[in-house]
């Protein structure tokens, strides 16, 4: 009922996945959310964000940023990272996770999407046929409170936790001392 939702696999944050590891296993494209995958909402990069982009493009990966955001934002987020991009992405809406995969001229069985949110990340990579990587949000220690979807999302990694037949399905992909 919920495999839609659930994630390839899920991670406590983008640093803790060994891209070498990845890049063995065939795959050649990333494409990134921004806002509580890789910065907190609103966020500009930091100097460690810019370091990944350059460490997993020195690997051999092309990388894209699909976000909701509109132009603007992202083009303040990659002020000193070289990545393409899609802005307004209408995510979950798949039209936009396959134009990505067009973008970097890979097939998107070589593709990998990394997000946050399961009722957008995942749901539309899921249903594009890509695989995926669910992210730990990102959550300043001041927040206390958290959404309603954020509350659902809870629930559905508890059944996900639950089903080990779709857990791990990317196999090892943790940096050593992780996971």
């Amino acid at each position: 009922m919920f495999k839609l939702f659930y994630p390839y696999e899920y991670v406590e944050s983008v640093f803790s996945i060994d891209y070498n590891k990845l890049y063995d296993m065939g795959y050649r494209g990333l494409i990134f959310d921004i806002d509580n995958t890789l910065v907190h909402h609103g966020d500009d990069s930091t100097p460690e964000i810019d370091n990944l982009f350059k460490v997993i493009q020195n690997i051999g990966f092309k990388t894209l940023l699909l976000s909701n955001n509109n132009e603007k934002r992202i083009k303040r987020f990659i002020k000193n990272i070289d990545s393409l991009y899609i802005c307004d992405a209408e995510k979950p809406n798949t039209a936009n996770y396959l134009n990505a995969v067009e973008m970097m001229n890979i097939s998107k069985e070589k593709v990998l999407f990394m997000g946050d949110q399961i009722f957008t990340d995942i749901l539309g990579a899921n249903r594009s046929g890509i695989a995926n990587i669910l992210v730990k949000y990102i959550r300043l220690k001041e927040e206390t409170k958290i959404g309603k979807r954020r509350t659902l999302e809870n629930i559905i990694l508890k059944f996900y936790k639950r089903s080990k037949r779709f857990q791990h399905r990317l196999g090892d992909i943790y940096k050593k001392g992780e996971n």
